[in-house]
């Protein structure tokens, strides 16, 4: 197997180079504008758009008073998410009313989930395309144009997008997302992911570490690779912990981070990788969701509470100084106040440093709404939240706080959104770390280290050490 990966690596470095090409205002007389929710493949999937645009003439605007087109790239996992995406389209109602030449799209998971039903709901939406579906733009803009309300929600068993270059429409230069694999088979009860953007495909890892090659060579310092399950990851008997191999091969000065894990998936191989190679971020993000066995059993997450415990444990055991982060769900359908209680003591015992927290939307077509009573009063799982949230807090606080008198490596991004007199980045536990720029001014991308003199729940101070 290591000489399959290492012939992939060689190809990779010898092919036609994979590049990012910005927009040439002059060159583009259609302009587009897009805006993205959701997920960091969302995200991901703007800049495929906006490469496949980029192809047919389109160029980029900041200003959507200015678009011929405007996109909304959308998510569906939380009622709350549809609703913001709703509210938005308002905003462009009169713009377009003022420009009846303008077209309105939306795009992603949103799009997949309500199909045609968006062109009744929304009336000023004039087309509608699911994830898998974007190469049929080009040809649905042409008939827009004529006034027809287009369609195309079809998803696909191998559509990948491996062979576009995505534009990097708002990137700093120094971290780009790579999309790895797409879909999911993972059928949790209460997710909508596996009916949006269908089965489990994986791209083939010759273009992914061709991507990341030519990143480096850009100047981008760290990228992020990016799937709904990536250690489900497997192409050409290539596992994920062997791609994260070639991809931290590619050079030292890469840094590696990926996205999301889910528990059942995540192997001994894939830890002891990143526990090889220093370029690969000790940070993981593990959801999982409740902390009690009967109520996983209920959302299909295939593991147990003491399932889940172990691999915390296990984790920490080859990577002692190992970020973690998770997702918690308050109040799923049945969950009684001592399964609640058991949430809580298992974010006692994993102390995470970071959480998303959620109360449970119920989503139309899943399979938890299908099955189960969404019974638990909104004013209970509001109060569940709020606890999680505060022992969250509680644990985040005290993790910042461990980290004081720590030196620890630091990728400058930019400067601080509060201060322009101040430098950000991240370490390799995904925490960020602002830090006052001094004589030693170092650039963007560029390694640093840093001594964390102060800290907050959710950022850690400190100034550069020589």
């Amino acid at each position: 197997m290591a000489e399959i990966l290492q012939k992939v690596i060689d190809e990779a470095r010898q092919g036609e180079a994979y590049t990012t090409l910005p927009f040439e205002a002059e060159r583009n007389t259609k302009k587009f504008y897009i805006e993205s929710y959701g997920c960091q493949m969302n995200f991901s999937d703007s800049e495929i758009v906006a490469s496949i645009l980029q192809g047919v003439g389109f160029g980029a605007t900041g200003n959507f008073e200015d678009a011929d087109l405007v996109l909304l790239n959308t998510c569906s996992i939380r009622e709350k998410a549809e609703q913001t995406v709703r509210n938005r389209l308002q905003t462009f109602r009169k713009v377009k009313d003022g420009k009846p030449g303008m077209l309105i799209g939306m795009l992603g998971c949103m799009a997949e989930r309500l199909k045609a039903k968006l062109l009744e709901e929304e009336k000023l939406v004039d087309i509608v395309v699911g994830p898998d579906a974007y190469r049929s733009l080009p040809a649905l803009i042409e008939e827009a144009q004529t006034g027809q309300k287009m369609v195309n929600v079809l998803l696909s068993r191998d559509e990948t997008y491996a062979d576009i270059a995505p534009v990097r429409l708002d990137s700093n230069g120094v971290s780009a997302f790579v999309s790895i694999m797409r879909g999911c088979n993972n059928m949790c009860t209460f997710c909508v992911v596996p009916f949006t953007r269908g089965r489990e495909r994986s791209r083939d890892a010759e273009s992914i570490i061709k991507e990341c090659t030519d990143l480096f060579n850009a100047g981008f310092r760290e990228v992020t690779l990016l799937g709904q399950n990536v250690d489900s990851y497997e192409y050409a008997g290539i596992t994920f912990a062997q791609l994260l191999e070639g991809v931290a091969a590619i050079s030292p000065l890469l840094r590696i981070r990926f996205s999301t894990s889910h528990p059942k998936d995540i192997t001994d191989d894939v830890l002891y990788t990143m526990a090889k190679y220093d370029n690969i971020c000790k940070y993981i993000h593990l959801p999982v969701q409740s902390g009690n066995t009967r109520i996983l059993q209920l959302m299909n997450r295939t593991y147990t509470r003491e399932w889940y415990i172990n691999k915390v444990k296990r984790i920490r055991e080859i990577m002692p100084d190992c970020g973690l982060s998770t997702d918690v769900i308050a109040g799923f359908c049945t969950e009684t106040e001592e399964e609640h209680q058991d949430t809580l003591s298992v974010m006692e015992l994993c102390r995470y440093d970071m959480a998303y927290m959620f109360a449970y939307s119920e989503r139309p077509g899943t399979l938890a709404e299908k099955r189960y009573a969404d019974d638990i009063p909104e004013k209970t799982k509001k109060r569940r939240l709020e606890e999680i949230i505060a022992l969250q807090r509680k644990h985040s606080t005290e993790s910042y706080g461990n980290d004081i008198g720590k030196v620890v490596d630091v990728l400058v991004e930019g400067e601080s959104k509060r201060s322009a007199d101040d430098w950000c980045g991240r370490n390799s536990q995904n925490k960020m770390v602002v830090f006052p720029k001094s004589n030693f001014n170092p650039v963007k991308g560029q390694y640093v280290k840093v001594k964390i003199t102060q800290s907050t729940g959710a950022t850690l101070i400190g100034e550069i050490i020589r």
